[in-house]
């Protein structure tokens, strides 16, 4: 059974990759600092508390457990953070991924799965996002992933390290079992701030934007389930052992749904009233932002099954009403 190390494997995607990697055979190995991460989403295989930067503790953990591969998920996400505190971003996520990789070229453990984003796509309004659109990210943390795609490019051809990168959409939804969810402080995206407000965790929830050029005037997004987005992590560990060459992958369900959209489904599927207060636009945000690539459908054989709104919304709800890491 081979050992993954997990960066991030305490956070949201990170924790939930851990279950399937478990479930595939695997045995993964979480590293991460808890800064933003739950010690309680560690379900699934050993732990090793320790920072990205922190080189010597990670040649430790590369030592002990003599991974095959990484999934590298450890990063800062927040782009209004970004945007206010750059410099956390370029440290944390870019300095942190370089002594990463560093580590992993000293201890021979040559294939990487990189956790990216479609923010490194920056402002294409009303285009739908394949892997060749030009990468002009508008914020820090676009542009730390942006980096560190570019040095993975640079130490695959001096090093070997051979890589997937897979680039999201907004993440939503939950594991079915309700083992471990989505909880974040501070919470920033849409369906557990709707959840939230059904809960009554907040007074209501803010629509920013009502304005937009859409049927209901509200920004478009694509969702993907967390529990596809992390069987496409398997499919691309397994494309690199395989053998196969190093690819970029969108991973998204390819369909929009506004915002007004997700509060009707979520409100169908609580069977409860989703309190809003409409809000002025939000600088940068997008009218609609959308995956149109098939490449991971085409080449992985990767099918994002879950990834409707009752079902994302239905099980994100369950994990909600099971508790949080903190209660």
């Amino acid at each position: 059974m081979s050992n993954i190390l997990v960066t991030g494997g305490a956070g949201y995607i990170g924790s939930h990759a851990c279950k399937v990697l478990r479930a595939a055979g695997y045995t993964p190995v979480s590293y991460d600092n808890l800064s933003t991460g739950w010690r309680d989403a560690v379900r699934f295989g050993p732990f090793e508390e320790g920072d990205l930067t922190d080189r010597a503790r990670l040649d430790q953990v590369f030592a002990a457990w003599q991974p095959s591969a990484v999934m590298h998920f450890a990063a800062l996400s927040q782009v209004g953070e970004s945007i206010r505190a750059p410099g956390l971003y370029w440290h944390n996520n870019v300095a942190g991924s370089l002594c990463l990789m560093e580590a992993a070229v000293a201890a021979g453990c040559l294939d990487l799965v990189f956790s990216s984003t479609c923010a490194t796509y920056g402002d294409h309004d009303n285009v739908l996002l394949d892997e060749g659109c030009a990468q002009v990210p508008i914020n820090a943390y676009g542009a730390s992933k942006r980096a560190i795609e570019d040095m993975l490019r640079d130490f695959e051809v001096a090093h070997g390290l051979r890589h997937v990168i897979f680039r999201y959409f907004n993440v939503a939804g939950a594991d079915p079992e309700a083992e471990v969810g989505e909880f974040h402080q501070p919470e920033t995206h849409l369906v557990p701030l709707v959840l939230d407000a059904v809960a009554g965790r907040r007074d209501a929830l803010t629509i920013f934007g009502t304005d937009y050029k859409t049927p209901d005037g509200t920004c478009i997004r694509d969702y993907v389930h967390v529990m596809d987005l992390v069987e496409a992590h398997i499919l691309g560990l397994r494309w690199l052992e395989a053998g196969h060459d190093s690819r970029v992958f969108n991973l998204g369900s390819g369909t929009g749904f506004s915002v007004r959209e997700v509060i009707d489904a979520a409100e169908a599927v609580t069977g409860a009233p989703v309190p809003v207060v409409e809000g002025a636009r939000r600088a940068g945000d997008c009218t609609r932002l959308v995956s149109g690539s098939t490449r991971a459908g085409a080449e992985l054989g990767w099918v994002p099954a879950r990834s409707t709104l009752r079902e994302m919304i239905g099980d994100a709800w369950r994990w909600h009403r099971a508790g949080h890491y903190d209660a």
